[in-house]
């Protein structure tokens, strides 16, 4: 066996970069957004147990709209890929590009085992260019097919050593096939048919036998005439260990399925659930259409599901011509190479056993696949046919006056298959390039027209989507889904009177119950998913609340293990306000599938809304153990933290405010509670930092404004809280406790009463029953040694608060004085009366105040289309720190500022209510001071 050389290695991977190299500027398109985009098992924080009970899509393989796809070490590789580079899509496309150059070397040795050194090299370059195998090369899922084929390789070339140079079995040669047959067959299913591979290289290349060789020793041992030769009891050995490690396999392959086969619709496969004689004949018709497309893979199209080929109903339909003159032609192909033994019998019936068998699990003979025709299933028996082109150039070379000929044919293939692959990978750049191309070729297809239309809504260009859309309906009117997408689109147009109208058409091609027969075995998962789009369409109108959640327990009872359904209807019932029903759904999607972390983080949403923080906190954590870096779980676990008031949680609550962070380094709330946490803490430098950084990535940021305001202010740097109150009021000049600071700060620091005026003025007229505001503005009028006025102004007050004490005891003081200067013959703007009260009685501030922090939204499980959001999608605003003194002798808890509708203070802690006490006392006893004074003067 020759080798191959590294002048050749070179040759071929350098014809590999030079077709695959535009590759590396594509995407994720079609089935990567499933696989790579949407896959979980590829996250650090997935356990890597996952890999090996999840599919292919990161489906657990218990459930039933599971693909039964089970290839872990493909999975592994992606996850590899996303360790080191996330989801930069170049990596992962080179990546193919090399395994496909390891593939062609390997694919090189193989050929050295039974062609020439030259037709070796013709057939890996012809396997190196192929168009057929841009899906499998560009496309990154078609990475199960090039890890499948190089650990199939690899198993051959094992087992063609298991014979020792006496005639001898080698057992390591075997027990490595073995092992690489097990590894082929976790990165993909055809992998396990290397052994039928193996099996006829023992039979009929290694042993030399032919069919009739074979058939007549089999009758001489039957009839007792002669026992079994040595040799044969040896190749029988090996076969048998073959062939019992290969249904081990099979056994614990359909032990991982659970033995149930995937769930495929007519619309996936029209030929599988067509009657007999429809499927026999349209999949036998396949046959002929696959190796077509070997020969001339001139128009290429990356789904051929649905209507792209047509039912062959009848035997007069003349494609049955194709089906037979395949069928002569493979037929003349075996009989030639199982009746001679010579070595072009031998090269030929390899050939077919690398096209034929590995072809087998994706025919449809044997069992229904999810597909008509896909071009990255040809990957292996493209080798075979490849072996057979260069098989044929051999002998058409080998005759002088064809030599020339044959060289320039062999040249003009390769470079114009070169050629076409390079071109066909652009096709493979985005989606929109991906399903326009398809439409190219076949423009029966619903689904491509689905595909253009989904890419277009991507772009956010819905009403070229919508068009799009509209035609897949007409080219396959009962397509459940293509209504389903009409109905998305005009819902994102906001047109939902034609929404609603598409979904219920979509609703009435549903198949309809049939009493004892199993639902989920006649729909699609994802064809269910109508009602929970229907029922998030209707909800927007509180007066059909009942007749969404109508539809959701219809969905329920069509499959009570649809998980979607109880997640969508759990935010519904938090909407209506029941929450223990909206807990009971949420269980039950919980009982379903206790790996989502998203159904944790909405059921602590649910215990949120049931005051019960504690049990919230602990499904928080539960979110948190299945995802650590689940951001949403991430900033409300640390704010309910934060408003429980104990410091013991304040660590580990601003772990998680910094992880959100990291997750979210453009959300400037998670900067804001971090601000905040650092003020409850008296960090004031890492808080002032904190809210600075809000406010820079989120300009006008309210709260952020006025608590970093507050933050100089308690800080006793109230000159620099002003330039801050400035901003917050020039974003928000409604806001009354920035200007009840402001005015504070002018009167007390500034000694600018006409500026503290302004302020208070300002709040009267958008609040003329603000108790702060008009009791401050009567002490700038005692300081304006206005007394009559601010009598007036405090009689006004008190009117407006007739039972705040501190009201009442300054109007006494300042009628006091006004009797006093009187009784004196001192006029009443007496400039030395107004001095001590100026001095003392200070304008009524805002002592402290922590605006609120917003509690982000609820992350669903993936559904299809517009399946509703889980809670959450709607902020809750949830204040986030310590209440306010907001006056002498008074307890006020602030009310929060947020826009959202849901809002919920806290308890005060310990530590609150004695912060409280000692400001009430600091207070009580300046006002005895401004008395004491009063009365002395």
């Amino acid at each position: 066996m020759a080798v191959v050389s590294w002048k050749e290695i070179l040759l071929l991977t350098g014809l590999v970069v030079g077709c695959y190299w535009n590759s590396l500027s594509c995407g994720f398109v079609f089935d990567d957004v499933s696989a790579i985009l949407d896959n979980k098992d590829l996250r650090p924080s997935t356990p890597l147990r996952s890999l090996f009970l999840n599919d292919f899509w990161g489906t657990p393989m218990a459930e039933e709209r599971s693909h039964k796809s089970y290839r872990p070490l493909t999975v592994l590789t992606f996850r590899l890929n996303y360790l080191f580079s996330e989801l930069s899509a170049a990596s992962y496309h080179l990546l193919n590009v090399v395994l496909h150059a390891v593939v062609c070397v390997l694919f090189l040795r193989v050929c050295r085992l039974f062609l020439d050194r030259t037709s070796g090299l013709v057939a890996a370059l012809l396997f190196a260019v192929h168009p057929i195998h841009t899906e499998a090369v560009t496309g990154v899922v078609g990475r199960a097919e090039l890890l499948s084929s190089i650990f199939l390789l690899a198993a051959f070339l094992a087992y063609t050593k298991s014979t020792g140079a006496d005639h001898s079995i080698v057992w390591t040669p075997i027990a490595l096939t073995v092992v690489l047959v097990a590894a082929a067959t976790l990165c993909k299913e055809q992998g396990i048919t290397v052994v039928g591979i193996c099996c006829v290289h023992e039979v009929f290349v290694a042993q030399g036998f032919t069919l009739p060789l074979l058939l007549d020793t089999l009758r001489h041992v039957l009839q007792g005439k002669d026992g079994f030769p040595y040799a044969v009891l040896q190749t029988l050995l090996k076969l048998i260990v073959l062939v019992i490690s290969t249904l081990l396999l099979v056994i614990i392959r359909v032990q991982i399925i659970q033995s149930q086969l995937p769930v495929f619709t007519r619309f996936d496969n029209p030929a599988a659930v067509s009657p007999t004689p429809a499927r026999q004949l349209t999949f036998n018709y396949l046959l002929p259409v696959n190796a077509w497309l070997l020969l001339d893979p001139s128009e290429l199209c990356c789904d051929w599901t649905m209507g792209t080929i047509p039912l062959v109903e009848s035997l007069l339909d003349l494609r049955n011509l194709a089906t037979l003159m395949f069928y002569a032609f493979m037929g003349l192909l075996a009989y030639h190479s199982l009746r001679y033994r010579h070595s072009s019998a031998k090269i030929v019936i390899m050939a077919l056993s690398l096209i034929v068998l590995p072809f087998i699990p994706a025919s449809n003979l044997f069992f229904p696949v999810g597909f008509v025709v896909a071009e990255r299933v040809l990957y292996v028996p493209s080798m075979g046919f490849c072996v057979l082109v260069a098989h044929g150039f051999k002998i058409v070379s080998q005759k002088g006056h064809l030599k020339k000929i044959s060289w320039l044919i062999i040249g003009v293939l390769l470079t114009t298959h070169a050629v076409k692959t390079f071109n066909r990978n652009w096709d493979w750049e985005s989606e929109y390039t991906l399903f326009t191309s398809a439409l190219k070729v076949n423009k029966n297809n619903a689904k491509l027209w689905n595909n253009v239309g989904h890419a277009l809504e991507n772009q956010n260009n819905y009403a070229r989507a919508l068009r799009y859309f509209l035609q897949a309906t007409r080219v396959q009117p009962d397509d459940i889904g293509a209504h389903m997408n009409v109905g998305r689109t005009y819902k994102n147009l906001n047109k939902s009177k034609e929404a609603e109208e598409a979904y219920l058409v979509a609703k009435s091609l549903m198949p309809q119950v049939i009493p004892g027969k199993k639902y989920a075995t006649r729909v699609a998962p994802n064809h269910l998913n109508v009602y929970i789009n229907l029922a998030n369409l209707i909800r927007a109108n509180e007066s059909r609340l009942e007749e969404a959640d109508q539809l959701y327990r219809q969905a329920i009872s069509m499959r009570p293990d649809f998980k979607q359904a109880y997640i969508s209807r759990g935010e519904l019932l938090l909407k209506m306000n029941k929450l223990s029903d909206a807990r009971d759904a949420y269980l039950r999607a919980l009982e379903l599938d206790r790996t989502n972390a998203d159904l944790w983080y909405n059921l602590a949403i649910v215990n949120i809304e049931m005051k019960d923080p504690s049990e919230a906190l602990k499904n928080f954590n539960h979110a948190l153990e299945l995802n650590p870096r689940h951001k949403l779980a991430l900033f409300n676990s640390a704010l309910l933290m934060q408003e429980s008031g104990e410091p013991k949680f304040w660590p580990e609550a601003n772990r998680r405010f910094l992880l959100y962070v990291e997750e979210e380094p453009q959300d400037a709330n998670g900067y804001f509670n971090l601000g905040m946490l650092a003020m409850d803490a008296n960090e004031n430098a890492a808080a002032e930092r904190w809210m600075r950084k809000a406010i820079g990535l989120q300009a006008g940021f309210r709260s952020a404004l006025f608590n970093l305001a507050l933050l100089y202010s308690q800080s006793k740097r109230e000159i620099d809280a002003l330039p801050v109150l400035d901003e917050l009021l020039r974003h928000h000049p409604e806001h009354i406790k920035g200007l009840i600071l402001k005015g504070d700060i002018l009167m007390n620091h500034k000694k600018d009463t006409h500026g503290a005026k302004e302020c208070f003025e300002r709040i009267l007229r958008m609040d003329p029953t603000n108790v702060q505001g008009k009791h401050n503005l009567c002490v700038v009028y005692f300081e304006e040694r206005d007394l009559p006025r601010a009598e007036r102004c405090l009689e006004e007050t008190l009117a407006l608060a007739p039972n705040e004490e501190y009201v009442r005891r300054h109007l006494s003081i300042v009628r006091g004085k006004m009797a006093a200067m009187s009784a004196a013959g001192h006029p009443l703007t007496a400039t030395e009366g107004a001095a001590v009260l100026a001095e003392e009685e200070k304008p009524r501030s805002v002592k402290e105040e922590a605006e609120e922090g917003v509690v982000k939204g609820g992350e669903e499980g993936r559904g299809a289309d517009d399946v509703g959001k889980g809670v959450g999608d709607e902020k809750n605003a949830r204040k986030s720190s310590a209440e306010s003194l907001e006056g002498v002798g008074e307890d006020q808890s602030e009310s929060l500022e947020g826009s959202q509708p849901d809002k919920r203070t806290k308890g005060k802690s310990t530590n609150e209510i004695k912060d409280i006490e000692e400001k009430r006392a600091a207070a009580l006893k300046r006002l005895e001071e401004i008395e004491r004074i009063l009365s002395g003067d």
